[in-house]
């Protein structure tokens, strides 16, 4: 497939309509495949297309679909999978500030928000928070806050060491034998619990 041939459209499309909620947050061998075969070429070429793309509200979501949520399924378990977050978070600045998120329907909008929720900046956490409780509450804000938390709580995702190389604290370590990100959502585990 050649690089140009990847419209704002068909990632769209792939994302939204033929992925859609159930698959965006299972793991899936299948689906990781699938992103990779028909979508690793434009992620190589994400600066380029995000840079001609991000001036609309249909470009600016394709563009944050490639830069941050394609990595995670392309190169899942791999560092690989946060290399672009740092552009998806410039995109999803720039295009909040043009009201791209609000001229996108739900549950899309969201992915506006993600490389906020995604990061490991305090800062870039409590926006995430705050963009989610003014402009799409439900459980999305759920998901950001424990994401918050675990940031203020060790400034980073215990869940990404192994794919960093980073050494795990003893509380970290706790969280990830209890079941990671998962025992925090289930209610499992509690940060306060690694007090």
């Amino acid at each position: 497939m050649i690089m140009d041939a990847v419209t704002p459209a068909e990632i769209i499309r792939f994302w939204i309509d033929e992925t859609g909620p159930k698959g965006w947050y299972m793991q899936s061998d299948d689906l990781d495949r699938r992103v990779r075969d028909r979508f690793m070429a434009a992620w190589i070429d994400a600066p380029r297309l995000a840079a001609e793309w991000a001036g609309t509200a249909e470009g600016a979501l394709a563009a944050l679909i490639l830069t941050d949520q394609f990595p995670r399924n392309m190169f899942r378990d791999d560092a690989r999978a946060f290399s672009t977050d740092p552009l998806a978070l410039r995109i999803a600045a720039a295009a909040i500030d043009a009201s791209h998120d609000l001229a996108t329907p739900e549950p899309a909008r969201q992915f506006f928000y993600l490389p906020f929720e995604h990061s490991e900046e305090l800062a870039d956490q409590q926006r995430a928070v705050a963009l989610f409780a003014e402009r799409m509450p439900g459980e999305n804000l759920i998901h950001a806050e424990i994401h918050r938390d675990t940031i203020a709580k060790f400034g980073r995702f215990p869940w990404r060491n192994e794919a960093l190389g980073r050494i795990p604290t003893d509380a970290e370590r706790k969280v990830m034998e209890a079941g990671g990100y998962g025992a925090l959502v289930s209610g499992k585990l509690s940060l306060a619990d690694l007090d």
